[in-house]
């Protein structure tokens, strides 16, 4: 079983940043790919990036939509992803999600059916 629980969510005037982590739960067989997305209102949960979990090497992969802006990292433990957002626009402002899945990142990671658990998500609000 996967448990996932995002945080750093809030507000922020857009041109700030903000980092968003998800702390990870879970066995490393069932997390081979920990991913972020968000849900705007009215909008599809869209993808923003990605990293390989619990394998040899490592990978991170990025939506061309927040490449330059946004990124995904880990702490050393394994046990925390962040999401980096750097000049954040009130496009930005959405539900973000942490999902993990237990096939590789390189299968689909752009898929949301991809993913078998979510958090439980952290609200970004970017005002102009």
């Amino acid at each position: 079983q996967v448990h996932l629980v995002e945080s750093g969510g809030g507000s922020v005037q857009a041109g700030g940043s903000l980092r968003l982590s998800c702390a990870v739960s879970a066995n490393p067989s069932d997390n081979k790919c920990t991913a972020w997305f968000r849900q705007g209102l009215g909008k599809e949960r869209e993808v923003l990036a990605a990293m390989a979990m619990n394998q040899p090497g490592s990978g991170t992969y990025t939506a061309a939509s927040v490449k330059g802006r946004f990124s995904i990292s880990q702490d050393k433990t394994d046990q925390v992803v962040y999401l980096q957002m750097d000049r954040l626009q009130p496009e930005d402002t959405a539900t973000y999600y942490c999902a993990a899945g237990y096939r590789p990142c390189y299968l689909g990671w752009t898929s949301v059916s991809h993913f078998t658990y979510w958090g439980q998500g952290a609200q970004v609000t970017v005002s102009s």
